[in-house]
């Protein structure tokens, strides 16, 4: 039996001490390799917090997170993330933008100045695969929040992380822009294969990226309900209308209903 790339054994995480805050309790989940997940949950149910402890950026008060067959005890330089906010440095230009990690990561940061080349040329092609193809040079102020976003998508690839991690990344768009990120999203998936972790609240973006969809409890969160996805991919717009589809969002729609009315879930 292959082992999950990530694995979360009965984790629990308090805030602030022994009084503090419980935000995770009894938490265990296993994701795949190359497996596309969303996890959504009521609001507060300790879905980033969920994602910090992954990607080892935080430690968990009680259980065991492990990553590729490793237990996470610092940050995971084989992760990938982007964030509800693009957070683009504003006086680097795109393509500078996408590079950044590149700096950072030990594997990559020795041969940068050796290989640039080849290295913009790998941020140039994911900036072709998600739609900004010629927009290398432009600052950040001089792309809309949706471009931002996407720029923001191809820096958390630019070092193919084997995890990527994606804590409300569309949130703060409009509607239209946000569903045009789901088919780059999707697609850069297809293409790519890495695997995904979804934070999201929003369901029906859930349903289309997702291979499985994870319904956390009311906080402290852990996992009550898993949905496996049997909608076949590519997805466009056009399957989010139809019976299937409207049936799963309904169905974890009853899920978080139930979790922030406090009644028990069996999974």
């Amino acid at each position: 039996m292959t082992r999950p790339f990530v694995e979360i054994d009965q984790v629990a995480m308090r805030y602030g001490g022994v009084d503090g805050t419980l935000a995770l309790e009894g938490c265990s989940m296993n994701v795949g390799l190359g497996e596309f997940v969303a996890v959504v949950g009521p609001s507060g149910c300790g879905k980033s917090t969920l994602m910090r402890l992954v990607t080892g950026l935080w430690p968990a008060t009680e259980g065991n997170v492990v990553v590729a067959g490793a237990e996470v005890d610092g940050p995971l330089t084989i992760a990938g993330m982007a964030f509800q906010a693009p957070t683009l440095l504003p006086w680097r230009r795109v393509l500078a933008n996408v590079m950044l990690p590149l700096e950072v990561a030990p594997q990559h940061r020795d041969k940068l100045s050796r290989q640039r080349g080849m290295y913009e040329a790998r941020a140039r092609e994911l900036l072709r695969l998600v739609g900004l193809e010629g927009f290398d040079a432009k600052y950040p102020y001089q792309l809309s929040g949706g471009m931002q976003q996407r720029t923001s998508l191809c820096r958390a690839l630019i070092h193919d992380p084997a995890l990527l991690m994606l804590d409300e990344p569309f949130s703060a768009l409009d509607v239209f822009t946000r569903e045009d990120l789901w088919a780059v999203l999707q697609n850069v998936w297809m293409t790519k294969k890495p695997t995904v972790i979804l934070v999201t609240h929003d369901l029906r973006e859930a349903v289309f990226l997702a291979d499985r969809i994870l319904v956390m409890s009311s906080r402290p969160g852990r996992i009550i309900a898993e949905r496996v996805n049997p909608l076949p991919r590519p997805r466009t717009l056009e399957t989010t209308y139809t019976p299937e589809f409207q049936a799963l969002v309904h169905d974890l729609r009853g899920y978080i209903a139930a979790a922030r009315s406090g009644e028990e879930v069996t999974i």
